[in-house]
Formats: structure tokens, C-alpha cells, sequence
């Protein structure tokens, strides 16, 4: 019942918290601002006429709207009008989904610092002992946990004061010196289509953080999914983002093979080979080939939305 509690109602509550107090909490003072604007201005909205269609067993409400001098853009989406979606050429609703670790952020060079740091804090016997209890998180929990690896280490050392150290650096790591070169750049492209969601695994503070401090919480405007094990929650990550066509961006093969399973026509796979799980021989060899192959992240500037909006099937277009 307890861990019921905290993966369905716990965890999503606090990453929830973390994002609106992220930027000094700019999410929440625009809220008040809102509420503050909406009070005042109430009795000069006017609403014309309503218009009610039935679509795959659900209702869609369309209703006129007269705001007078209310600022329709400074109201926040948990209580106010959702923000539409771009769509692309030719009128087809298209969501691209990039995973974080090796696809725009450079996460091999973040553990080799760590690694360094925590030689130079701890000691190389005890830094081996971090890494074995981060390999057995990782099995376990199926994704990254590095503040959680402190958690245990401490329980094996609970004098040494490094911890405290790696915990700072750790939390105050320059995320946004790792990305990728020309990743924002790929973001602000597809932007233009549709909408640019981050779709990641990890833990419930270090991953928020590192989305945040990286500057891609903001390029992609707030559209950030983290969870245990992403190719779970596709019907999750549907109801948030619903589109006519999904194109999934990611360093793992094994992520890609188990998303086109589900999804099928309705995404386009692209494999970035950046990262060591990208390079593994035993990972290539034991999943089919993504619809698009690219050897970079910035690669992906040269394509045209035509060339992402249908998969490409066996004909596996490369960059190199």
C-alpha cells in the first residue's frame, strides 16, 4: 500500500512541486498574477456560442470567448485554456519526443567528472564502492540513480564527510556546458511542426534538476515527462500530448524497439548514436534497426518534416 501510495500519488506530486518552484518559482507567482487579473476583470468576460462534437467517445467543448483587455497568454495550464499544438504541414498533429541522457545531454562526460570527483573526495577504494552500489540501483530500478547511490554509500561510511561534497556536486553540476552540440538548435527546428516534449527515465530530484539546470526545461517550454520506465507509460504520454504522429528520439536501441511495438505506423524511430549504450555491440545486434539512423544529434537539422512524418520502414535512412 505504501509504495503504491508514493509511485501513483508521492512521486508524481513532488515532481509536479519541483517544476513550479523551479526559475524562483515564475510558474506560481504567474499563477497568483492570473487569479489576481481574472478577479478583477470577471465582469467584463462574455461568452457567445457553444458547440459540443463527439469524437472517439469523448466530448470536445468549443466555446466563444470574449476576454476584453484579460490576457489570454498569462493564464497557467493547470487551470486555464491548454496550449495548442503546432501542427505540421498539411495538417497532420505531430509531437516530437526526445529522450535527455546521450540524446541531447552528453551524460558519459558527466559520470566521467563525477568519477574524477569522487577519486579526488573519497578515495579510488571507496569511489569503486559508489559505483558498485550505483550498478545495483540501476539493475534493480531499471534507471539512474545517483543521489539515492549516496543514500546507501552512506550507510557503508557515515563518517565521511566527502558525501557531503559529492552531494554538492552532484547538485550544482553545470548540466548545460554537457549539451550536445546544436541541441537546442534541433529543438527550436522541430518546434515549428509540433510540439517538443522531453521524454526521460530517472529519479524524482535528480533528474528535474538536471532537465532544469541544462536550460532544456525551458527550450521545450515546460514540455517535460520523467519517469521509471518510459515505454510503460505510452498511454500516459498520449493522453498528455495526443497527436496523429509521434517521432521518438533516443540513444537506446532497446527504448526504440519497444516504443515501435506499441505505437507501430504511428511513430517515427530515430536512433542517435551517441553515448556508450549507443555504440554496445551486444545492444545493436539484439534490436532491430531504428526507421532513421544519425550519427549526431545536430544531424537531425538536416531533415525535412515529410521525412520524419511517416516511418521509413526497412529503408533506414543514414547521416553520417
Amino acid at each position: 500500500m505504501v509504495r503504491e501510495y508514493t509511485d501513483q500519488h508521492h512521486l508524481p506530486a513532488a515532481t509536479a512541486c519541483h517544476l513550479r518552484i523551479t526559475n524562483k518559482g515564475i510558474i506560481g507567482r504567474q499563477m497568483v498574477d492570473w487569479r489576481h487579473s481574472l478577479e478583477q476583470k470577471w465582469a467584463s468576460l462574455r461568452f457567445g456560442e457553444m458547440k459540443v462534437e463527439t469524437r472517439d467517445g469523448q466530448h470536445l467543448f468549443d466555446i466563444q470567448a470574449y476576454l476584453d483587455e484579460l490576457d489570454p497568454k498569462a493564464g497557467n495550464d493547470d487551470f486555464s485554456m491548454k496550449r495548442k499544438t503546432p501542427k505540421a504541414p498539411g495538417g497532420t498533429k505531430v509531437v516530437f519526443l526526445f529522450d535527455v541522457d546521450n540524446t541531447l545531454l552528453d551524460n558519459d562526460r558527466v559520470i566521467a567528472d563525477l568519477s574524477k570527483y569522487l577519486k579526488r573526495e573519497v578515495g579510488p577504494e571507496r569511489a569503486r564502492c559508489y559505483w558498485a552500489i550505483f550498478e545495483q540501483l540501476r539493475i534493480r530500478l531499471g534507471y539512474a540513480d545517483y543521489l539515492g547511490t549516496l543514500q546507501r554509500f552512506r550507510r557503508e561510511y557515515p563518517h565521511d564527510l566527502g558525501l557531503l561534497a559529492v552531494s554538492r556536486f552532484l547538485i550544482n553540476y553545470p548540466f548545460a556546458d554537457r549539451l550536445f552540440p546544436k541541441s537546442l538548435d534541433v529543438i527550436k527546428r522541430v518546434k515549428q511542426w509540433g510540439a517538443a516534449v522531453l521524454l526521460s527515465d530517472g529519479d524524482v530530484v535528480f533528474q528535474p534538476r538536471k532537465v532544469d539546470r541544462s536550460g532544456l526545461y525551458e527550450a521545450v517550454d515546460g514540455h517535460a515527462l520523467i519517469y521509471a520506465h518510459k515505454e510503460h507509460e505510452l498511454a500516459d504520454v498520449e493522453a498528455r500530448y495526443p497527436a496523429d504522429h509521434y517521432v521518438m528520439v533516443d540513444d537506446k536501441l532497446r527504448i526504440l524497439a519497444a516504443i515501435k511495438k506499441q505505437w507501430r505506423s504511428r511513430v517515427t524511430t530515430v536512433f542517435v548514436r551517441q553515448g556508450h549504450y549507443a555504440r554496445d555491440p551486444k545492444m545493436l545486434a539484439s534490436h532491430p534497426p531504428a526507421d532513421v539512423r544519425i550519427d549526431r544529434i545536430g544531424d537531425l537539422l538536416d531533415y525535412q518534416i515529410q521525412e520524419l512524418q511517416a516511418p521509413l520502414g526497412n529503408s533506414t535512412r543514414r547521416i553520417s
